[in-house]
């Protein structure tokens, strides 16, 4: 059999429509060659093509007039946090305003939706809802803590006297707004919970759970976006999570803090801690698949050194060997 002929090189690294194939001068055989795999109808994409979910989505918001990429394909267009169920998803979502034709095409989930000013926005020429009209369409389909852990990504921000700032996607109050003027639609009122818990600063979604738990157990109050300073009042570091009163802080240290780099840069950040009087918790992944009840104490026993009179006893709870232990292997 014969090798398809080369693709032309506008064509060769992205999904396409078949009316750009025959633009380009390709003939109905080429078009249908082994080489391609048809995502949906009227859309090609080269086997050897690197995935690229932008230029999926501008071929079958072409062959879809007035489609709009919504719902978790949107939600990944931003980079939000989805939970793996969706994140896992295959095919598009596609909108079109309420009134027009639902789409329906094979590798397409269609909507229909009705938008607002603003509600959709151009990534790179693509029309793809907005950050906000996003977490609003997932609502239904997300549990609370799920939609925190989106919503503190969104409005996360960090103005420190140290490091880059750090903007938010949609500043809170921004986000509050929008979210109070849509209270009819489907969700909102999931979505309203969750935005009691939501908190500026959180950067990942184990730190929100970690912040979670925090605020659901007796412990006293933790906060994000807490510098500490050094004696001249300068800031120094910045935890995950910081009790002023106490002086403790809480780190959630994820995969990334195993690395060579980031250990050393994880040393150096408790030595400074440590030097000005403030104690550290580290949690891990362990200790958050073990439980709240692990989580709890570890942080409640370095609470205590630290002067907190734990009058519900956290501290002296039994782990029952829960408690994580980590020793280097030789």
């Amino acid at each position: 059999m014969r090798n398809p002929s080369p693709l032309p090189w506008q064509l060769g690294w992205r999904s396409f429509t078949v009316e750009e194939a025959r633009t380009a001068g390709l003939s109905p055989k080429r078009v249908r060659a082994q080489d391609l795999q048809s995502p949906g109808r009227g859309v090609r994409t080269p086997r050897q093509a690197p995935p690229n979910l932008l230029e999926e989505c501008r071929a079958f918001t072409t062959v879809v007039p007035n489609g709009v990429v919504s719902h978790a394909t949107a939600a990944r267009l931003h980079g939000l946090f989805l939970p793996p169920r969706l994140e896992g998803m295959t095919g598009l979502d596609l909108a079109r305003r309420i009134g027009e034709p639902k789409p329906r095409r094979a590798g397409m989930r269609g909507h229909l939706l009705l938008f607002g000013a603003g509600d959709i926005v151009m990534l790179q020429g693509v029309p793809v809802t907005s950050v906000q009209r996003t977490l609003e369409d997932l609502a239904p389909l997300l549990g609370i803590d799920e939609l925190v852990d989106m919503a503190d990504q969104i409005v996360c921000e960090h103005h420190r006297s140290f490091g880059p700032p750090k903007e938010a996607m949609v500043p809170l109050p921004r986000l509050q707004t929008y979210v109070a003027l849509h209270a009819g639609s489907r969700g909102m009122r999931r979505l309203r919970a969750a935005l009691e818990l939501v908190r500026v600063g959180s950067d990942s979604p184990p730190e929100t759970r970690l912040r979670l738990i925090i605020m659901r157990s007796p412990l006293p109050e933790f906060e994000t976006n807490v510098e500490i300073l050094d004696e001249s009042g300068r800031g120094i570091v910045a935890p995950d999570l910081a009790c002023r009163k106490y002086r403790t802080c809480a780190e959630y240290d994820g995969g990334h803090h195993f690395t060579p780099g980031q250990q050393s840069r994880d040393h150096d950040r408790d030595y400074i801690t440590r030097s000005v009087g403030w104690h550290q918790v580290p949690i891990n992944k362990d200790d958050m698949k073990a439980g709240e009840r692990v989580v709890v104490s570890k942080i409640a026993r370095m609470l205590v050194v630290a002067g907190w009179p734990d009058p519900q006893g956290l501290a002296g709870r039994s782990l029952e060997g829960l408690l994580n232990t980590r020793k280097d292997h030789c």
